[in-house]
């Protein structure tokens, strides 16, 4: 059976949302700045798509197809992180965070600060002195 217009229409539409809509558009190239930090750009990307199509029938010609097809993308940056020294830091742009969007913001830091704190544990003796 050959292939309806309204299954090329849709095919296309698609493929060039694919090619706005990819990881690199949601996290975005490294930026490489002073003293060896690297911050990685976070995007809140929202697309929609939409497509239509109508066969009209008519006494001349039974081949009459009118059709149309959008796609809107909106891409939103939303946080960078920021790598230095090993560690890793989320910086978020809007302030509208939720309590569990903070709390996730604050684990980074959190994991930081146990790793301190078991490393110094390890360097001290079982007789708590620390050794030299």
């Amino acid at each position: 059976m050959a292939e309806h217009p309204i299954q090329g229409l849709m095919g296309v539409t698609m493929e060039k949302i694919r090619e706005m809509v990819d990881a690199d558009t949601i996290v975005g190239a490294p930026i490489q700045a002073a003293e060896g930090v690297t911050i990685l750009p976070i995007s809140k990307v929202t697309f929609g798509f939409a497509s239509g199509g109508s066969d009209i029938g008519s006494k001349t010609s039974k081949d009459l197809f009118g059709g149309g097809g959008g796609a809107g993308v909106s891409i939103a940056p939303i946080a960078f992180l920021v790598i230095q020294n090993g560690n890793v830091r989320t910086i978020q742009l809007a302030d509208h965070a939720s309590t569990v969007d903070r709390a996730l913001n604050m684990v980074p830091e959190l994991v930081d600060k146990l790793s301190e704190l078991l490393k110094k544990n390890k360097e001290e003796d079982p007789g708590g002195e620390a050794t030299e």
